[in-house]
C-alpha cells in the first residue's frame, strides 16, 4: 500500500485529492492548518483507518518515521480575499512550505508534486497561456504575496530536481470549482451562487467582459493525479484547467439562469491587477498526460449549486 502526504488536504481541492487517493488504497496522511481548510471538509475520511490528519504549518520542518512514497504539496490560502487576509502565511506555506516537503521528498524518496496556479502568468499578454509562457506580474502588488511566493515555489522544485534529482512535477491550477468550496473565500463562482441563492444582486468586478475558464474539480483531480502517477512527468511544467473560455457576465447568466433567481447585476470597480484573460493551453496536457477536462461548466455548476443549498439550507 502507497503512502501519500497531502498537505491542504482539508482544503476544497485538497479534499477531494484526499477522497481519491483513498478510493486508490492509499494510506494517507492530510497535513493543514486550518487556516483556510475545514474539518467539515475530511469529516466523512476520518472514518478510514487508512486516512489521518495532523494539524500543522507546512511553513515549519516535519518529520515522520514512516516511508512516503508520494507528496502532494497543495497548502496555501488560494482566493485573493484569504491569501490578501494572510499575506505573510502564504509566502510561507509556498516558500518555506515547498522547501520542507522537498527536504522530506529527498530523504524518503518519494515523488512530489507542487500545486502551482495560473496566477504565475499574471495579467498574461499572450492568450491561452502555455506553459512556456513567464507571465505578466506585478511583484509587489497586493496579489504578489499568492503569485510571487507560487513563482518561487517552482523555481524551489526546479532546484531539487536539478541539484538533488527529485523526482518532481509542476501543475498550474486555472480556476477549479465544485462541492466544499467555501461559500465566503471571495472567488467567484461562490460569491455568485450565494448572492443568487439569496436573491441579492450578483457583484461583476469591472464590466463583466473579462473571461474566465472553469474546472470541475473531478477533472481537476484525474489530472493531478496522472501528473503524480505517470512516469514521463518528472521536471514538467503542466497546465491543468478548461480551455472553453467564459466572460464573467457569461456566468453570471448561466448562474442566475439554473438558480431561477431575478437577481440584478452590480457592477464595482474592478480590483488591482485582476487580469483581464485567464485561458490554458493544454495541448501538453493532453499529450503527456492524455488528459483533458469532461464535465460540462452546465453540468458542474448544478452539482456545485446543490451542495450550497445544503450547506446554506436553502430549500428552493
Amino acid at each position: 500500500m502507497a503512502t501519500s502526504i497531502v498537505t491542504g488536504g482539508a482544503g476544497f481541492i485538497g479534499s477531494h485529492l484526499c477522497e481519491r487517493l483513498l478510493q486508490e488504497d492509499h494510506e494517507v496522511i492530510c497535513i493543514d492548518n486550518l487556516i483556510t481548510g475545514r474539518r467539515a471538509n475530511i469529516k466523512h475520511l476520518l472514518q478510514s483507518h487508512k486516512f489521518s490528519f495532523i494539524q500543522h504549518n507546512v511553513a515549519k520542518p516535519f518529520e515522520t518515521n514512516e516511508k512516503i512514497d508520494f507528496i502532494f504539496h497543495l497548502a496555501s490560502p488560494a482566493s485573493p480575499d484569504r491569501y490578501q487576509e494572510n499575506p505573510i502565511d502564504t509566502i510561507s506555506a509556498n516558500a518555506f512550505g515547498s522547501h520542507n516537503f522537498l527536504v522530506l521528498a529527498k530523504r524518503s524518496g518519494a515523488k512530489f508534486l507542487l500545486a502551482s496556479t495560473s496566477e504565475v502568468y499574471g495579467d498574461p499578454q499572450v492568450h491561452p497561456q502555455p506553459e512556456s509562457y513567464w507571465g505578466n506580474v506585478n511583484p509587489n502588488g497586493i496579489r504578489s504575496c499568492y503569485d510571487e511566493s507560487k513563482r518561487v515555489a517552482e523555481a524551489i522544485v526546479m532546484a531539487f530536481v536539478r541539484a538533488h534529482n527529485v523526482n518532481a512535477r509542476i501543475i498550474r491550477i486555472f480556476n477549479t470549482y465544485g462541492p466544499r468550496m467555501n461559500s465566503a473565500d471571495g472567488r467567484v463562482i461562490p460569491n455568485f451562487i450565494t448572492q443568487a441563492l439569496a436573491s441579492q444582486p450578483l457583484t461583476i468586478y469591472g464590466n463583466g467582459t473579462q473571461t474566465r475558464s472553469f474546472c470541475y474539480v473531478s477533472d481537476l483531480i484525474e489530472g493531478a493525479c496522472k501528473a503524480m502517477f505517470l512516469e514521463n512527468t518528472k521536471g514538467e511544467v503542466i497546465n491543468l484547467g478548461n480551455p472553453i473560455e467564459f466572460t464573467v457576465r457569461e456566468l453570471a447568466n448561466t448562474i442566475t439562469s439554473i438558480t431561477k433567481t431575478n437577481s440584478e447585476i452590480s457592477f464595482r470597480p474592478l480590483p488591482q491587477d485582476d487580469p483581464i484573460k485567464r485561458k490554458p493551453d493544454i495541448s501538453k496536457a493532453i499529450r503527456i498526460l492524455n488528459w483533458e477536462p469532461k464535465i460540462s461548466l452546465q453540468d458542474g455548476l448544478h452539482s456545485t449549486i446543490n451542495y450550497f443549498k445544503q450547506e446554506l439550507g436553502v430549500s428552493k
